[in-house]
């Protein structure tokens, strides 16, 4: 049983969950398992769905609905062909929350609402967040340079108060966050609660391989770096001796691997490839990428999936937020999230002993 509801937020009445910490939508990781516990334990559980197919989406949130009766969320690719498809999935299974990496169309948003689901779009600026919220985006999540994964250089403090100040809806603020005392003050800023990824990734609940999890555990705070050399964008994981070859191999060199990571991709996923051009010209409109950074972007899924699923350092990559560098355990996501909640409650209630 998990912690009494100490924290009443925007968040945790849009969705209604009792604490409102929100374990963020990591592919590979963020699955069945991990996003039950996170839910169980009172949290949003955010289920990555970009790497899964159709097919393995839909299992994986009947498997999630066995587990819990408590709300959880799909990450989406607003900008993937089957989005519609994958939207109405998460109408005919009863899923409480869509939330998607780029801002969803509008008529997405529109059909998603008009089935009582909530829409929360990650942004990088203030002037996305006032699109998606002008679009009836219900909230917003925002992710500080400090994050893992796909990142920009604004660091959390001071892009959360920027879209703060844009819009009016609820902001979820990520990048940088692992314990009560960062709750407090996302909070203090004036968000409706955080999320976290690498803190997640880093539980007992995590399906990542438990030599994976000791290997993040043994890096410090200068253990991570943003490269654009995996997939044409910037991207924070760690600074493996795989990763640092990575960063001194030229275009070329990296060009065979990177074909081949494509096919596999593109078997993996059961695309066509009709379907993967059409994604391809999806991101080429909607985030302006090259066709060399288009061709890369199908580094990532492979490259995650050898070091966080199959454990192989060598050959993948380990997508991390600087916060490894301040994280020493793996906690059961109760245990943690309880822990950050009460140290949460404590922290505000001693800062109210402030006021004159």
């Amino acid at each position: 049983m998990s912690t009494e509801q100490l924290l009443r937020t925007p968040l945790t009445e849009l969705v209604g969950v009792k604490h409102p910490v929100v374990q963020t939508g990591m592919g590979w990781v963020a699955g069945p398992r991990l996003v039950s516990a996170t839910a169980n334990a009172g949290g949003l559980g955010i289920l990555a769905s970009a790497t899964m197919t159709f097919e393995e989406l839909e299992k994986a949130i009947v498997e999630v609905k066995s587990r819990t009766d408590k709300p959880f969320g799909v990450n989406l690719r607003a900008d993937a062909a089957d989005a519609p498809a994958r939207c109405e999935l998460l109408i005919e299974h009863g899923v409480k929350v869509a939330s998607f990496a780029l801002a969803p169309k509008p008529e997405l948003i529109a059909k998603l609402k008009e089935n009582d689901i909530v829409v929360i779009p990650s942004v990088g600026l203030p002037k996305h967040a006032k699109k998606v919220a002008s679009w009836g985006a219900d909230a917003v999540m925002i992710q500080g340079g400090e994050g893992g994964g796909h990142t920009g250089s604004t660091p959390t403090t001071l892009l959360l108060p920027s879209v703060l100040d844009a819009v009016d809806i609820p902001v979820i603020a990520a990048g940088g966050f692992f314990d009560g005392r960062g709750l407090a003050a996302a909070l203090s800023y004036g968000a409706a609660g955080i999320g976290m990824g690498t803190r997640f990734l880093l539980t007992s609940d995590s399906a990542v391989p438990q030599s994976v999890k000791e290997l993040y555990l043994g890096y410090g705070l200068d253990g991570t770096v943003v490269t654009a050399k995996v997939d044409g964008m910037p991207h924070r994981m760690l600074r493996t001796p795989f990763v640092e070859e990575i960063e001194e191999t030229g275009t070329i060199r990296r060009l065979a691997p990177t074909i081949k990571r494509t096919l596999e991709f593109k078997k993996m996923a059961g695309m066509s490839w009709l379907q993967l051009a059409k994604d391809g010209r999806e991101m080429k409109k909607n985030q302006g990428r090259t066709l060399a950074q288009m061709t890369l972007a199908a580094n990532t899924p492979m490259m995650l999936k050898a070091g966080l699923v199959d454990g192989d350092t060598n050959a993948g990559v380990l997508a991390s937020g600087q916060v490894v560098g301040v994280l020493d355990d793996l906690p059961t996501c109760e245990a943690l999230i309880d822990r950050i909640v009460l140290e949460a409650a404590t922290q505000l209630k001693k800062a109210h002993t402030y006021l004159v």
